[in-house]
C-alpha cells in the first residue's frame, strides 16, 4: 500500500513498516504497528537488572519454592 508523504512521516512508518487498517463506522482508522524487536532494541528503557541481581531473585525463588511447593 502506498501512502501520501505526510502521512508516513506523521505515523513516523518506515518503508516495509507494518501498519493496522480498520473501520470504525463510517471512518477508516490507520495506526502504525511498531515491531517488537526494534522496540525492544531503541524503545525507553524503564528498569534494569545485573546479573547479581538476577541470580539474588533467582536463589530466592528456588528457596521460596523449596518451602512452599505446589
Amino acid at each position: 500500500m502506498y501512502l501520501p508523504k505526510v502521512v508516513v512521516q506523521a505515523l513516523n512508518v518506515k518503508e516495509g513498516g507494518r501498519v493496522l487498517l480498520r473501520v470504525t463506522g463510517r471512518s477508516v482508522v490507520l495506526e502504525s504497528v511498531q515491531d517488537p524487536i526494534q522496540l525492544a532494541l531503541d524503545g525507553k528503557r524503564f528498569a534494569s537488572l545485573t546479573p547479581n541481581r538476577v541470580e539474588a531473585i533467582s536463589l530466592e525463588e528456588q528457596q521460596a519454592a523449596a518451602q512452599n511447593p505446589t
